[in-house]
């Protein structure tokens, strides 16, 4: 009678810790390493915006943050097929993504920025890329923001998994485009001769991509009530602030 006393207690005790355990399971992240400043690796230590603040989210909701590294375009493939919990990469909130994933309240608000070679006179601003080779990430929502444009059919738009900086200071493409925030820090950071072409010409907002799954909206939510609280308690804010020297976490 003891003996069955004492497994039914212990059955008690492990339904009830077992919440806790789950809670305790990592939140797998991914992330492609190759978006400097958000996510780049130096000295084999994977730093940047996107990694302080994930790790931050996963301190505010208690569970430990593992960090999946793969090339952008494969990304969101490793959260289809539930590798990965969501992907910090400066996902660009589209109608297109909307279709096939919920996203979590935007932790960036940015621009979309044409970037060329340092004294290139013919490339004033998006309008100029007519006629022209323009690079952007593969998988990237670039593309697709210049295949909206009016002449995009003259546009030869080329894609890259990395060094898209690279081969426009080398001229080897007229010129890229990313979000303004990286390019102004790669055009502060990186011994290239280049230049910003003139303002944004989209609005982008960028957010955490999960499954349309209980699981993902239960993640999504958890996410968002840890972004909120570290938003009002200013943690978002210098965290942003510690990288670019400007909030960009708001509107």
């Amino acid at each position: 009678m003891k003996t069955l006393l004492i497994n039914m207690l212990l059955m008690i005790s492990l339904v009830a810790s077992a919440p806790l355990l789950a809670q305790e399971d990592p939140l797998k992240v991914g992330m492609s390493g190759q978006y400097f400043p958000f996510t780049f690796v130096e000295q084999d230590k994977l730093k940047g915006f996107d990694v302080d603040v994930m790790k931050a989210i996963g301190k505010e909701l208690g569970r430990e943050i593992q960090f999946e590294t793969a090339n952008f375009s494969g990304l969101m493939g490793m959260l289809e097929s539930g590798r990965i919990d969501t992907v910090a990469n400066q996902i660009t909130i589209t109608e297109e993504r909307k279709k096939a994933y919920i996203f979590s309240e935007p932790y960036v608000y940015d621009g979309a920025q044409v970037v060329t070679k340092e004294g290139n006179t013919e490339i004033q601003g998006v309008e100029d890329l007519k006629g022209k080779t323009v690079a952007v990430n593969l998988g990237s929502n670039f593309a697709e923001l210049l295949r909206e444009l009016p002449y995009s059919d003259q546009i030869d738009i080329k894609t890259y998994e990395s060094n898209l900086e690279r081969d426009t200071a080398l001229g080897r493409v007229d010129a890229f485009v990313m979000d303004r925030v990286s390019a102004s820090q790669i055009i502060k950071e990186k011994p290239l001769p280049l230049e910003l072409a003139g303002p944004t010409f989209s609005q982008i907002t960028n957010a955490y991509p999960f499954r349309d799954t209980e699981a993902g909206r239960e993640l999504r939510d958890q996410v968002n009530e840890a972004l909120a609280a570290l938003r009002d308690k200013g943690e978002l804010k210098t965290i942003s602030e510690k990288w670019f020297g400007t909030d960009i976490t708001r509107p």
